[in-house]
């Protein structure tokens, strides 16, 4: 089994800057592809990043450029790096763990979601 716990969200102006830190209780972290997504009010969940377990990445078009997913194995921990935050990027973030077929990612394990809000 595996536990997500999600930190760092909050509240912050547009154009600032957030790091959500997700931490992973599982012996077998280095095996799983990691990622976020983010459900805003009313809309679906929608995939914002994932990142392999040899460190590879994907975005989402809407916020390539701005955002940047990293993990550490050695901590069990993943992080997004949120710049340049626009009011369309308020939404609950939730991290995951899960595999890749091919090119897409599958989610398999979800933390409890950590709210951002940007606004001035």
């Amino acid at each position: 089994q595996v536990q997500l716990v999600e930190s760092g969200g909050g509240l912050v102006q547009p154009g600032g800057s957030l790091r959500l830190s997700c931490a992973a209780s599982t012996t077998i972290f280095n095996i799983y592809a990691m990622g976020w997504y983010r459900q805003a009010p009313g809309k679906q969940r929608e995939l914002v990043a994932a990142i392999r377990s040899g460190g590879s990445t994907n975005y989402a078009d809407s916020v390539k450029g701005r955002f940047t997913i990293s993990r550490d194995n050695a901590k069990k921990m993943v992080y997004l790096q949120m710049n340049s935050l626009k009011p369309e990027d308020t939404a609950v973030y939730y991290c995951n763990a899960g595999v890749y077929s091919g090119s897409y990612y599958s989610p398999t394990h979800w933390g409890q979601g950590t709210q951002v809000t940007v606004s001035s």
